[in-house]
């Protein structure tokens, strides 16, 4: 039998000490500081190696996130305090816990891609630009939870624009995908979103959050598996199609993980980190940044005519900023005004009796500056004969249906305010059949 030997008691004393602090250091929050956010990004390549992101992957993250950081000059608040610690003493089986416990219908795996996505969304100045996600949240989440709600689907796929577009209206990819659900072009028109020179409704929240969630439970009918579908949004169904096919007929994500595209592969891994940061921020010391010049409580009606936002801006004393940042879907300021349904104009709610009540004014006010077409009528100019004798007198223009003080100066060739000096003419309204002098010159 081997000897027992005791070690002296200073020696047991010093030992008790140090292993006590470390365990206390660990059950604790430590100080957050630039040394520690450098740790934590030199932790995520050396754990997990096998399964680091691809560049374009990181690439892909920031990209989002710089958009949101620049868009529109936001201006941020915070709504809560912040704490002056910050843990990286986490545990595996306490992250799989925290997922276990949140009431999803989609399954909420853990695995150390996961824990990747975790840890490069906490890592660094990402941080900041989480907490402006988390803050827009509040925002974006109640509408996407009434159209989930309205077409029976999982509510925590209101955690997919996280990471498709940062919450962030105006996103574009480099693939040409735009606002917070990602469209392309030719998706968004599949789905019933006007795409054109002047609209954009990809960046409409409330019509792409429709046509998002029409796309996703389509995506769901062919693949009955939420993992595949949300994989599918991603990349399109042709490329899972693909994997399954190449895997041996296999339809689990993680079955296939190997045989998607790169940049579909962290996908679904992105969403459960988005999934687990939007309900365990506090545990991680991020407070919700909110915008302050959004207007929180807003309206909508529809407008038939051909309007321009800068002349309800400076008719109902709006700034035209916080206009554009609630009506993102018209590129150059104009609501066309070719179409029966006329289009949404997204208001501040105490200001959409003002315009009901003043619409008329505000759609004559600078009308021939903001929103009458330079070019709606044009003639090739007759020939210029020699020597011919100087013109004189005046003609009698009839207005005819599609008429306007724009088209009449062009055809005769002189100037907008002459029309209405010659004739005595309060504003830019014209009626069939009304009479105007026109005096040659």
């Amino acid at each position: 039998m081997r000897k027992i030997q005791f070690l002296p008691l200073s020696v047991v004393t010093i030992f008790l000490i140090c292993f006590g602090s470390s365990v206390y250091a660990q059950r604790t929050k430590t100080e957050y500081t630039e040394r520690t956010r450098t740790e934590y990004a030199e932790r995520l390549k050396s754990e997990y190696s096998e399964y680091y992101f691809h560049e374009d992957e990181i690439s892909a993250i920031d990209w989002n996130l710089e958009q949101l950081q620049t868009e529109l000059n936001i201006k941020y608040k915070p709504n809560c305090e912040k704490g002056t610690f910050y843990s990286l003493a986490i545990s595996e089986k306490e992250y799989e816990d925290r997922l276990a416990k949140l009431p999803t219908v989609i399954g909420l795996p853990y695995n150390k891609i996961v824990r990747q996505y975790i840890d490069v969304y906490l890592s660094g100045n990402r941080r900041e630009k989480v907490e402006k996600i988390l803050g827009l949240s509040s925002r974006y989440f109640p509408m996407f939870e009434d159209a989930l709600e309205a077409n029976d689907m999982p509510l925590e796929l209101k955690y997919l624009p996280v990471i498709e577009s940062a919450l962030n209206y105006r996103a574009y990819s480099r693939a040409g995908a735009s606002g917070l659900w990602q469209f392309m072009v030719g998706t968004g028109k599949l789905y019933g979103l006007t795409i054109n020179t002047l609209v954009d409704e990809r960046r409409d929240p409330f019509k792409s959050t429709h046509a998002g969630v029409k796309y996703l439970k389509d995506l769901y009918k062919i693949y009955n598996d939420w993992h595949l579908a949300i994989a599918a949004y991603n990349c399109g169904p042709g490329n899972v199609n693909k994997a399954i096919q190449r895997s041996g007929g296999k339809r689990n994500y993680w079955d296939i993980y190997y045989f998607l595209p790169k940049e579909t592969r962290g996908y679904v891994p992105a969403f459960i980190a988005a999934t687990y940061l939007m309900n365990y921020y506090q545990q991680h010391n991020l407070c919700p940044t909110e915008p302050e010049n959004i207007p929180l409580l807003r309206d909508t009606v529809y407008v038939k005519e051909r309007l321009n936002l800068q002349q309800v801006a400076e008719m109902l004393s709006i700034p035209v900023e916080d206009l554009r940042a609630i009506n993102p879907q018209y590129r150059k300021d104009i609501l066309p005004g070719d179409r029966l349904t006329g289009y949404s104009l997204c208001l501040p709610h105490n200001k959409v009796l003002p315009f009901i009540k003043n619409k008329n004014d505000i759609l004559i006010y600078k009308s021939n500056e903001l929103t009458e077409r330079k070019d709606s009528y044009a003639e090739p100019a007759g020939k210029v004969q020699k020597n011919a004798p100087a013109q004189s007198g005046k003609n009698i223009h009839i207005v005819k249906s599609g008429d306007s003080l724009g088209k009449i100066a062009v055809k005769y060739g002189v100037s907008i305010a002459d029309i209405k000096r010659w004739n005595n003419l309060k504003s830019d309204k014209l009626q069939v059949g009304q009479k105007l002098v026109i005096h040659k010159k």
